[in-house]
């Protein structure tokens, strides 16, 4: 039965690497840079991300978001006050998404006329690690309300993290949170990752954190 289990795994994995693939093709294609954004519930991940969709929005960017969650739609409704096209995703019990999932939620849409693409994973720290999404760049986010050794609890995210972002540095005082001790466990777990120290509700760290994306944007189109 084991034997069994692990073979099941293997081929849903190795079906959603090809599904990806092929998505990661159509978006360097379109010019189009994607993000997946991952962390756990109640980070203020979406905070985060309706602050990011204004920013690049007010400075000229076309962007959009694709909202993963088990079921409402939410987090969808109030990122689309940005004024940004979004679109939900309901995994109706799934706990992360999957390529597949992105793929059927993209028809109709221009690729070509987006600058960026956010991918909002589902609220989990676990599952969402092992699937690729197509996505240029994964982002793992942790917030100074859950402590400093969450890198180390949930190493295999981290690692394949390609950025770090730290969220609600407004409260890291009254939290007790530990800057230097997370800035080492994030090392730890990945060598050299960017960090971003953030707050959607002060804005704190937002400038570096679109100069990174205008950066990397640029770096995906040559």
């Amino acid at each position: 039965m084991t034997t069994r289990i692990v073979e099941l795994r293997q081929g849903i994995l190795k079906k959603n690497d090809e599904l990806a693939r092929a998505l990661r093709g159509r978006f360097s294609a379109a010019g189009v840079l994607v993000l997946n954004l991952v962390s756990s519930p109640g980070t203020g991940k979406t905070a985060f991300l309706e602050r990011t969709l204004r920013s690049l929005r007010e400075g000229g960017a076309r962007v959009a978001a694709l909202v993963g969650d088990l079921e409402t739609d939410n987090d969808a409704r109030r990122l689309a006050a940005s004024g940004a096209p979004v679109r939900q995703i309901n995994t109706h019990g799934i706990c992360h998404l999957e390529a597949e999932m992105v793929g059927k939620h993209l028809d109709g849409w221009d690729l070509g006329a987006l600058d960026y693409l956010f991918i909002e994973n589902v609220g989990n720290l676990v599952c969402p690690s092992s699937y690729d999404l197509g996505e240029r760049i994964r982002v793992a986010l942790l917030s100074v309300t859950e402590g400093e050794d969450k890198p180390l609890k949930y190493p295999t995210l981290f690692n394949s993290a390609d950025a770090a972002v730290i969220t609600k540095v407004d409260l890291a005082e009254p939290c007790g949170f530990d800057r230097e001790a997370a800035l080492r466990n994030l090392n730890e777990i990945r060598p050299g990752i960017r960090v971003f120290e953030t707050s959607a509700k002060t804005s704190a760290g937002m400038a570096e954190w679109l100069d990174y994306l205008a950066a990397e944007r640029l770096a995906s189109t040559r």
